[in-house]
């Protein structure tokens, strides 16, 4: 079967195609036949060794944190009737962006009649971060929510779960196409956040006050003028990191604001919340109350491609790896 590897760290170009044998399923594991691989921003900063300290793989490794696809096998002391099912799952360290790859049978989280493979792969990381976002900070009815990188996987989502809840939402997106996404998405006002004066925008259309509730998906300079833009006794969810890190936000301002900010802590889930959350996210969307977007697709050889475009930011919505 076919696999991409991180040959060695560095760019786009060290994703290498390698031949290798097909995996086995061991003790209490399954291996899944891929249909679509998930492809996040993080996967490009572990590529590249910035991620060292929190992640353990070192080259060669097979990048890739989850996949949807059918099970076509398990191994001993494992729940036979699991072979033949529609599936997502965790890959940990085993990497996903493979034809074929083992997971742990306790990580299987089965697919919801109605709902596909690729919508379900779209899901299985932003589905369940939106929602545990929001339960970190929930939504209320009538509160303006500004969602920044609002025409992403993540942002995409974020923009319905507000939208559902009643809230005012505001998109942050930067380009045209990438505004239209976001209003498709559901948010009431978009706002181009490549122009200077944005985060004014945001306060003009929130009569003065500025938002209630900030999701910065995208971190950097962009999330931090995000915060300037956010209303006294506000909430920000400081989680986004691909404009240049999380936004360095000044505890003793967002104090004396009365601002709640939060990170990427609220989204490091314990596995049996991470499932909780992916299951309760594939329901929502075969029920019809979310809709993940799926932005482009790659073909599993071209994995080298999809990263140049996300690392460009020239992706909208959700990029997936399909075989």
């Amino acid at each position: 079967m076919q696999v991409i590897q991180v040959a060695q760290f560095g760019g786009p170009e060290v994703l290498v195609p390698v031949e290798v044998p097909d995996p086995v399923a061991g003790r209490g594991q399954a291996v899944i036949g891929v249909t679509a691989a998930e492809v996040l921003f993080l996967d490009a900063m572990i590529r590249y060794g910035l991620a060292t300290d929190f992640f353990p793989l070192r080259p060669p490794y097979v990048p890739g944190s989850g996949v949807a696809g059918t099970v076509i096998s398990v191994g001993p002391d494992t729940d036979a009737s699991w072979t033949g099912r529609r599936v997502v799952a965790q890959t940990g360290a085993n990497g996903g962006y493979a034809q074929q790859a083992v997971v742990a049978a306790g990580d299987l989280i089965p697919l919801p009649h109605g709902l596909g493979l690729p919508e379900a792969a779209a899901l299985l990381h932003d589905g369940a971060t939106a929602l545990g976002l929001v339960e970190s900070f929930p939504i209320r009815p009538g509160e303006w929510v500004l969602v920044v990188g609002a025409s992403g996987g993540l942002g995409a989502v974020l923009v319905q779960l507000a939208r559902a809840a009643g809230a005012r939402v505001i998109g942050a997106a930067r380009g045209q196409p990438k505004l239209d996404l976001a209003r498709e998405a559901g948010a009431g006002l978009v706002v181009d956040d490549s122009e200077p004066d944005w985060p004014g925008q945001v306060t003009e259309a929130t009569e003065g006050n500025g938002a209630d509730l900030v999701f910065d998906n995208v971190g950097g300079p962009v999330g931090l003028a995000a915060f300037g833009a956010i209303a006294a006794g506000g909430r920000f969810s400081a989680h986004g990191a691909p404009a240049g890190g999380f936004a360095d936000i000044d505890p003793q301002e967002a104090k004396r604001l009365g601002v709640t900010v939060r990170g990427i802590e609220q989204v490091q889930f314990a596995p049996a919340d991470l499932a909780r959350l992916a299951g309760k996210a594939l329901s929502a969307a075969a029920e019809g109350l979310i809709r993940p977007i799926i932005g482009q697709t790659f073909p599993l050889e071209q994995a080298a491609d999809a990263h140049r475009a996300i690392e460009a930011r020239d992706v909208i919505g959700k990029t997936l790896l399909v075989t």
